[in-house]
């Protein structure tokens, strides 16, 4: 929280968060994902990088998957979260 409210000082128009939800318990990470969310809708872009797909993929406009530093999948992040591969792979 502290990291993303020094970045915020800056007013930055585009804003790359790497893991923002390591190593925080859940009821934190579903706040920093809402603060990300609300901050995308005040119009700042963000690029997001995240191991728990399923809550990047709520907030989420695009999505790219990597694995072994190869994009696997990439599409609107409803069309990846419907997508029957990568939710067998990646979100369950």
């Amino acid at each position: 929280m502290l990291a993303l409210a020094r970045a915020l000082l800056a007013r930055p128009e585009l804003m790359l968060l790497d893991e923002p939800s390591m190593g925080l318990a859940p009821i934190i990470v579903k706040q920093v994902f809402e603060i990300i969310r609300q901050l995308n809708l005040a119009g700042t872009t963000i690029l997001l990088v995240e191991q728990n797909a399923s809550a990047a993929l709520k907030v989420a406009h695009r999505a790219y998957v990597m694995e072994s530093g190869r994009i696997v999948a990439s599409g609107s992040a409803v069309d990846i979260a419907r997508d029957e591969r990568t939710t067998k792979a990646y979100l369950s």
